[in-house]
Parts: C-alpha cells; structure tokens; sequence
C-alpha cells in the first residue's frame, strides 16, 4: 500500500512539474506571438493610428456598405456597434414581407432603419398581409418616404391609405397590385401627396363597377403626375378625370383595362400637351383615338400592342403630325390592317425615328426599303412573326440600313442567304439575334461570325428551351424589347431591397468609386495630422 502511494505522489509530481514547463512555454509562446504582432501593428499604423477603419468618417464607410450586396451588408452589421448603426442608417431602401406577423416589429425595425425612404411592401397571395393599423404606424416612422410600393396587401382599406397618405406627403412614387382599397383610398393619396410623379396601378379591386363608380383624381398631385401606369383594371377608366387633369404628364401606359378609350384620348389631347410617350396595350382603341394622339406633336415613343382596330388610317395620321417620333413598336396581332401603307406614312415623315419593332405585321420590300432610306437615324430593328419578311427584304436592310446596330429577327422565312446579306452590309451593326427562323442554319451563323468577328450573334433555331422567352406563353412569344443603348438612358432601379437589381459592373464601379472616397479621407487624415505635428 504504502509503495503504492508513494508511486502515485511521485507521478503526481511529474506531472506538476510537466504542466508548469507547458505553462511556461505556452506563456512564452504567446509573449512572442503578442509582441511580434505588436511589433507588425507599429509598422503597418499610420500616424501612430492602428485602426485605420475608426478614423473613416461614418459617411465614409457608408459609401463603403451601399456597394455591398445585401447578404454582405447583414454581415458587416454584425461586426460591431458602429457598424451596425451605420448599416441601418445608411439603407435607404428597404423590402419587407408584408404579413400580418409583420406587425409588432415595426417599432425595432424602423428604430434601426430610420433614414428608409423606398419602401417595398410583399405578402404571399395566400397569407393574410398586415393591416391599415400597421401602414399608419410605418408611415408614423417614415414621414420623408419617397417611394412605396405595394403587393397582395389585401387587408389594406381606404382608411389605412388615408392614414399613410397624411403623413407621407413627400411621396414621389406609388405603386400598387393585387390590393383591395378602392377608389376613396386613392384619391386619399391624390389629395395629400403634392410630389408625386409616377403613379403605377395594377389590378385594384376596390374600384365599384358601372355608374357608381368613384372618379378618381385629379386632386393636388395632378400638377406634379408625369408618369401613369394602368394594368388590368376592370373600370380603368375612373381614372379619366386624373389623366385630363394631369397638365404635365409625359409618360401614359394603358394595359388591359376594358372600355371604350377613344372618348378619353379626345379629351386628353386638348388638356395634356407635354405627353411624349403612349403605350396601349390590348385596349379598346380605334383610328379615332390614334387620330385624337396624333395632335400630340411631342409624341416620340408609342406602343400599339394587340389593337386590331387600329389601321394604317390611324398610323397615318400620327406619323404626319408626330413627326419627333424616336420609338415604334406595333404588335399588329396578325390582323392585316396595318401594314405597308401606315409604315410608307411613318418613312415619309418620322425621319428621326430610332427604333421600330414589328410583331405580326407583314411589311414587303417597298415600305421596308423605303424606311432604310428616309430613317437614316434607325438603330434598333425587330422583325418577328412576319409571313414576308425573307431573303429579298434582309438584303435591302443590309444595302440601306447604315446606322443599324442591332437586329432582331424571329419566326420568319429567312434563310442562310438573308446572313450571307448581313455579312456585307449594315457597317455599324453591333449586334444579330436570329430566333426560331427554320431557313437559318448554325453553319450560316458561323459563316456570319467568321466574316463579321466583332458581331455578337444570337441563335435560337427553336429546336431546344428558349430562355429568354416569357413566362406569359403565346402572348409574349413574340416580345421584344431594346436595352438602351446609352448610360444616360438608363432608367431608375425599381424598388427592392439594397443593391438587389445591381449589376456586377454597377457594383464594380460603386466599390471603386467608395475607394477612392476611402482614399481621399486617408490622405486628408495624413496631411491634417502632418499639419498639427508641425
């Protein structure tokens, strides 16, 4: 027994004994360890400054947060205290789901977010969304909003738009779908909202049908309107007292609300004199409304999207008087009414014309070739869905459109010869998309690109998943549209959360351009700091 304990007292000793001399190796381990790296903080400090991040100006590091994706911006939040107040003061934009559990985190929310002023509010179809109650108070935090828009909010009432409408009186931009308010709720924002500028409405419920309906507006936002957005209304036209009374309004797009339109677009035109963009869209409209537009000498972009009733009398008559017209874009639906003669109009006295897009329109060589000559602005060409628009035709646009830079074709008799045509004309071309044309073969397209190495070329023979198509199935089969050609053209991000629509080069440029913020705040630090010593 006794050897034994003593045995145990003996390891026991040992290792102590071990223990300390890890101890004090471990202790001098880290000694090194702290003093070289307080040694690598001496040479890398500025100024005696070992943080370089303390001393950026908190308007500084927010330029830095804005050109971070959202996922990065939550995980600088997390870094500190300071950084976490800079986040949230520095989001201007924010995107929330709009459920009714929503609700009793406003207060934490808009305490932290408290300089928001876009604000995208989304509740699932199938979830019951937050309550007049819970916008009043998120207008109560938000009193500088200058953008809202809302989705499937259909617990909203005129009571709560109401509420929101006087105290956000600074709001610039409203856009609304799938909500249940009704006429009441937006005249509330009509009356209250002074700066507002684009109004978007999209499938309103709330508006009553028939000879009791609520008109709608003007109120004291007609001054300041220049944009209206109409989509899927049932009784879209209770809007006709705002849109007469809207005096500056630029921009009007009218998609799939029923009525009779010609009646309004009478009344419109002697009103409303700076209007210079119209897009109708499966609208009932004839050559009398087209003929009530064409008075609008500022015209320079209309879109005629599945109005059969319009004919080359209608078109004619615009493109005599509209003579500043930039944009056309005609989705003829394979109607036949309008055609050569209505663009023979358009050639003859739209020369600044840039763009012309053609969907189910069947125009021959006579009319195309005529508008290659006289438009010697054309830049954008799309031909899609047209039974004559083959070889003979590609060929003239490849002979007289010079300044041509991108073409679309899609769903017509062209073939190989119409690329070989392209190869040797059309000197500024940039770039072709050739979709579902059976006579295209991937060797023409490779003939094309091996002649013209510089062009982008985009082949679709239709055979496999078109990836660009719509969603919306046979109604936008044949869709096109144009990305602009210029920086300057560039419209304004639609409401989300931040940086969520960014390019990779938008974020690129934003990153660098925080950079060099960061850099001049160093070298401004280094020559007050040299200064002082001094």
């Amino acid at each position: 027994m006794g050897q034994s304990v003593s045995t145990a007292k003996l390891t026991s000793r040992r290792d102590c004994n071990r223990s300390q001399r890890s101890k004090s190796k471990s202790t001098a381990l880290i000694g090194q360890m702290q003093a070289e790296e307080a040694e690598e903080v001496e040479r890398n400090s500025i100024d005696g400054l070992s943080d370089i991040i303390s001393v950026l100006p908190d308007e500084c590091l927010a330029c830095i947060f804005q050109s971070l994706t959202p996922g990065d911006r939550k995980r600088c939040s997390l870094v500190c205290r300071r950084w976490l107040r800079i986040e949230g003061q520095s989001r201007h934009r924010l995107s929330l789901n709009a459920q009714s559990d929503l609700h009793p985190l406003i207060p934490f929310i808009f305490s932290r977010f408290d300089a928001v002023t876009k604000l995208a509010l989304k509740c699932d179809r199938r979830s019951v969304s937050i309550g007049d109650e819970a916008l009043a108070q998120i207008s109560e935090h938000c009193r500088n909003l200058t953008r809202l828009k809302l989705r499937a909010c259909r617990d909203l009432t005129d009571a709560g738009m109401l509420a929101f409408a006087k105290n956000c009186k600074s709001l610039k931009k409203l856009s609304c779908g799938s909500c249940t308010f009704g006429a009441k709720g937006m005249n509330a924002v009509l009356d209250h909202c002074p700066a507002l500028e684009e109004l978007s409405v999209k499938r309103l419920r709330g508006i009553t049908d028939g000879a009791a309906a609520e008109p709608i507006g003007p109120g004291v936002a007609a001054a300041s309107l220049k944009s209206i957005c109409l989509k899927e209304l049932y009784n879209g036209q209770c809007f006709g007292p705002l849109i007469v009374g809207a005096k500056n309004l630029r921009s009007l797009k009218l998609f799939r609300c029923s009525g009779d339109w010609d009646k309004l677009f009478s009344l419109i035109v002697d009103r409303v004199t700076a209007i210079v963009e119209i897009h109708m869209e499966r609208i009932q409209v004839s050559d009398i409304g087209l003929t009530a537009i064409s008075n609008c000498l500022n015209l320079e972009i209309l879109h005629l999207v599945k109005t059969p009733e319009c004919t080359n009398v209608g078109l004619g008559s615009v493109a005599e008087k509209c003579r500043l017209l930039r944009k056309l874009h005609i989705d003829g639906w394979k109607a036949n009414r309008i055609g050569d003669q209505g663009l023979i109009a358009v050639a003859k006295s739209c020369l600044n014309l840039q763009e012309l897009v053609l969907i189910g329109v069947n125009p021959t060589k006579i009319s195309l070739e005529m508008l290659a000559s006289n438009c010697q602005n054309l830049e954008r060409l799309a031909l899609c869905g047209s039974d004559t628009v083959g070889d003979a035709e590609i060929s003239c646009i490849a002979l007289k459109c010079i300044a041509l830079k991108k073409l679309c074709i899609k769903s017509c008799p062209v073939s190989d010869h119409g690329m070989e045509a392209i190869a040797s004309g059309c000197p500024n071309l940039v770039k072709v998309k050739v979709k579902k044309c059976r006579g295209v073969t991937s060797e023409g397209v490779e003939w094309l690109r091996t002649n013209r190495g510089s062009l982008v070329i985009n082949l679709d023979t239709g055979e496999q998943l078109d990836a660009s198509a719509s969603d919306g199935g046979g109604a936008q089969d044949n869709g096109v549209e144009f990305p602009p050609m210029v920086a300057s053209q560039i419209g304004a991000p639609s409401i989300a959360s931040s940086s969520t629509g960014r390019s990779t080069s938008h974020k690129l440029l934003g990153l660098l351009s925080g950079m060099s913020l960061v850099a001049c705040t160093l070298r401004r630090f280094g020559n007050s700091n040299g200064s002082s010593q001094s």
